[in-house]
């Protein structure tokens, strides 16, 4: 892998991993259109760390929030906090994610040998976004918000293992959709990411079995990191806007595309 491609893949990786219109779908993408066969494991592991660190910085002040009020946990009285309640909502949100991973991770990985099957997932991505349009108007906060909104948006993240579709529009939306209010639903979905993106970083690390092409791989993980940070805070505004269903016109084509061209 040359320098010109490990920037092209990271600002792929940096663009996808949060619009969206999903990563793996056009990870699938390019693998057909320019015959990529050739695995390059510790890059992608490397460029998955780089939107990792787009998250944990982005959302720093929450993150800062809640080890701030840990703490509390052990003390005989305890205080009502947002911060461990939304803590509390993303440890069992990461449980249905986490066990579909461990026990259906094999056969969504099939999935990428098969473009079409990818594109006709774009189409149910484009889908799911488009009906946003008609989301509840509860406008749930933190406090409103109940285990099992968590444990279904944990599902929708665990679905999204699936090539084709997007986890963040899977879990934004099924946030909007149980009437989340749009920061919440935002701001849910990509903390409920980080123990996902490190549980898969940490899974495809453990088989690498020798770290070539390191400096591709640096520079793909800086690329993703900072093209990251900049699509995550782009797309934080347009779900403040109430837009993200404009995001389903581009999953429908780009499914489209995938269905009848490849």
């Amino acid at each position: 892998m040359n320098i010109l491609q490990a920037i092209f893949l990271g600002m792929v990786q940096g663009l996808t991993e949060f619009l969206p219109v999903s990563s793996s779908g056009h990870l699938v993408l390019f693998q057909s259109l320019f015959e990529l066969k050739e695995s390059h494991l510790f890059f992608d592991v490397m460029v998955h760390f780089g939107t990792l660190l787009a998250v944990l910085i982005f959302f720093r002040r929450d993150i800062s929030n809640i080890a701030s009020d840990l703490p509390t946990l052990f003390k005989k009285e305890k205080r009502d906090s947002q911060h461990l309640r939304l803590l509390l909502w993303i440890v069992l949100g990461s449980i249905p994610t986490g066990l579909m991973g461990v026990f259906l991770g094999d056969w969504f990985e099939s999935l990428f040998s098969k473009p079409k099957t990818v594109g006709a997932m774009l189409l149910i991505t484009g889908l799911i976004l488009f009906l946003t349009r008609w989301a509840k108007k509860e406008e749930k906060n933190i406090d409103k918000m109940t285990w099992l909104d968590a444990i279904l948006i944990g599902i929708a993240q665990g679905i999204a293992i699936t090539p084709g579709i997007s986890r963040s529009g899977a879990t934004i939306s099924t946030g909007l959709l149980l009437g989340l209010n749009r920061e919440l639903s935002g701001k849910f979905s990509f903390l409920l990411s980080i123990p996902a993106i490190l549980g898969a970083t940490l899974l495809e690390a453990l088989k690498i079995g020798r770290a070539a092409e390191v400096w591709p791989a640096l520079l793909g993980m800086a690329t993703a990191f900072i093209v990251g940070l900049f699509s995550l805070t782009f797309l934080m505004k347009v779900i403040r806007m109430g837009k993200i269903g404009n995001f389903s016109y581009y999953c429908f084509g780009l499914g489209l595309l995938m269905i009848l061209l490849i």
